[in-house]
């Protein structure tokens, strides 16, 4: 596939994603953590037109001076920019100019990737690919979020698949030898540089879940006092259940003795062989203090993925979000991607049902708080 036709897929992808919406859907932004639609589709768009086209393509006009204050989302070199609370503020520019925006720049991109780029260019435009991705896995689940919040629960997609495999809780166990294992990305294709530099890690013999955890084994969870019973949780964690009234994971509601869960084809009856999802770091450790177990490290993770069935859920590890060995910031605004963001955050592994495809691979390492939980987070324990 030609970079052209990779460009106008993935971007295409994007647009399809917020089909379903009405335009009152594209601006609401119920926590500082969910960005509006309207956003997203304006902020992949600014970072094409700011890393590619105004550096490179000399005949390049912008379309709109304001969109670079509007649309930067955390980058420091770049400049000023709308603080992340006050996107859902922005009622201006309209849906329908972010879409125009959106066909200019698409537009110069095409007449740009007409010509053969430099191999620094063809980084970046990759980069620039992976960064829609991630930002179309946000875009559906900060979709979830506004709509699941909407107290009509209303019907996203009612064909969508939120799961794919179903879950018999057989306690089957994956068995690691102790020793020692290569760790991170090698070999050809894009992979981002909190993958770098590939070190070696010493591992004690453990052994993994072959399976996620389920909803059925999370209601037991609940119903035998998980929520209420402080010896399970981190002091944080336990704070922050208290402090929020947590009882069940998110979009979970029990009616009329039953378990309903919110999900994009509208609230429906939980099915309990399903993997939990919506779960913060904290449920996902207390979900293991209380099975006696633990979760594992990243490093366990990968070591064991090539045996494991993943990519369903984003599983939360035991391991705080560090640099590796020898990892180095690029120079610039690129290198605030990640290394800026190594502080206060867990690792998670794998890949969700959000995630596009060829867009997972075994040494992603995926990051957030440890009380975040709109992702399609879940559990895979250790010992």
């Amino acid at each position: 596939m030609s970079l052209i036709e990779k460009y106008q897929r993935i971007r295409k992808y994007s647009e399809q994603l917020c089909a379903p919406l009405q335009t009152e859907d594209y601006v609401v932004q119920p926590i500082a953590d969910v960005s509006p639609p309207k956003w997203h589709l304006g902020h992949t768009t600014w970072f094409f037109e700011t890393f590619i086209l105004i550096p490179y393509s000399h005949q390049y006009q912008v379309f709109n001076a304001d969109f670079n204050f509007v649309f930067n989302s955390y980058y420091e070199t770049i400049g000023n920019r709308v603080i992340r609370t006050d996107r859902g503020n922005l009622s201006r520019p309209g849906v329908n100019e972010v879409y125009q925006y959106r066909a200019y720049v698409d537009e110069a991109m095409s007449r740009f990737l007409s010509t053969e780029p430099t191999g620094e260019i063809v980084a970046l435009i990759e980069l620039g690919f992976n960064h829609e991705q991630q930002h179309q896995e946000l875009l559906l689940t900060d979709i979830k979020y506004i709509l699941g919040n909407n107290p009509l629960f209303p019907v996203y997609d009612d064909t969508v698949a939120e799961s794919i495999n179903l879950i018999e809780d057989k306690g089957e166990m994956l068995q690691v030898d102790e020793g020692v294992y290569a760790i991170g990305f090698e070999g050809d294709g894009f992979s981002f540089d909190n993958e770098h530099n590939r070190h070696q890690v010493y591992l004690q013999g453990y052994s993994i879940s072959q399976a996620l955890v389920s909803n059925g084994a999370f209601i037991r969870f609940i119903e035998e006092g998980g929520y209420q019973n402080f010896n399970y949780w981190h002091a944080e964690g336990w704070d922050w259940v208290n402090s929020q009234h947590i009882v069940a994971p998110l979009y979970w509601y029990k009616i009329e003795g039953k378990w309903f869960q919110y999900g994009l084809s509208g609230l429906k009856e939980i099915n309990l062989k399903e993997p939990v999802t919506h779960i913060s770091y904290y449920e996902a450790y207390a979900f293991a203090s209380w099975k006696g177990m633990r979760l594992p490290t990243e490093f366990e993770w990968e070591v064991a993925a090539r045996q494991l069935n993943w990519g369903e859920r984003w599983e939360w590890t035991e391991s705080a979000y560090l640099p590796y060995p020898g990892f180095n910031k690029a120079p610039g605004a690129i290198g605030e991607y990640n290394g800026k963001f190594m502080v206060n955050q867990k690792v998670l592994r794998g890949a969700s049902v959000a995630t596009p495809d060829d867009h997972s691979r075994m040494t992603y390492r995926n990051f957030f708080h440890p009380h975040l939980r709109w992702q399609y987070t879940g559990i895979r324990l250790a010992q």
